[in-house]
């Protein structure tokens, strides 16, 4: 992958999961990497994990369904680093699966905010932090979910197709600026949001079984293709949708 020595990366949701996988594989590259979430302990001990490899990092705690946070979390990360190059929009919340007429407003809300609102929000200050230096790359964290539907989980359907939305307006809306939008829509990722769903061994072989490859992800198999979205290597792709899914889509 492409040197990103020099360069700045925001990573929201970055203390767990694909999250953390994401802002370890940032540092790896060179990048500077500012990680936000809710959760301190645990994105302070991602901070000390890039600082072991010899990275640079700091944790900002954010709440993403808050503009005021969203604000200060970008504004931060520039007072830290001096500029903004590169964007993983990844927190989010999953949806027990629940029929369409017993699903309440506050799961709705709760859903909601946090997949489209938070994305929403991080792009609105991701993108003149981005513009000040001439430009970035923006991958909003979608799923399979986006591209298809899923019986029982339709809040949590309707959230990633809307990402997706979001992904290809704002791409076309900054295409002739130098900044790049992209999103993934990952399969089954062996992260603790998957692990707390998948609470049986029955429901784990039925998950592996939906993916072509037998099995399922790694959260570095995901960093891997938010690095490449955001490299040199991907300088002419923008307002597309990459499925990191051991083939779940493809049947």
């Amino acid at each position: 992958m492409g040197d990103m020595t020099g360069k700045v990366a925001l990573i929201t949701g970055g203390t767990a999961g694909i999250g953390h996988a994401t802002a370890v594989a940032f540092a790896k590259e060179g990048a500077q990497v500012a990680i936000s979430g809710r959760r301190e302990k645990e994105g302070n001990e991602v901070v000390a994990e890039i600082k072991a490899l010899g990275g640079e990092a700091i944790f900002i705690k954010t709440d993403i369904t808050k503009e005021a946070e969203v604000k200060a979390m970008v504004e931060k990360t520039i007072e830290a680093f001096g500029r903004l190059d590169y964007a993983f929009n990844n927190a989010g919340v999953e949806q027990v699966a629940t029929p369409i007429a017993k699903q309440t407003e506050e799961l709705y809300d709760l859903v909601m905010n946090t997949n489209v609102k938070g994305v929403w929000l991080s792009q609105k200050y991701e993108i003149p932090a981005m513009l000040q230096t001439g430009g970035g790359a923006i991958v909003n964290n979608s799923s399979v979910a986006g591209l298809i539907g899923m019986a029982g989980v339709g809040i949590y359907n309707a959230s990633k197709h809307a990402v997706i939305g979001l992904t290809k307006a704002t791409a076309l809306e900054v295409a002739k600026k130098n900044i790049r939008v992209n999103s993934v829509a990952p399969g089954g990722v062996e992260t603790r949001m998957l692990n707390d769903f998948l609470n049986t061994p029955e429901l784990i072989k039925m998950m592996e079984s939906l993916h072509p490859i037998g099995r399922i992800g790694q959260p570095d198999e995901i960093a891997q293709a938010v690095i490449y979205l955001c490299s040199e290597k991907s300088s002419f792709i923008t307002g597309q949708t990459l499925a990191v899914d051991g083939g779940f889509t493809a049947q």
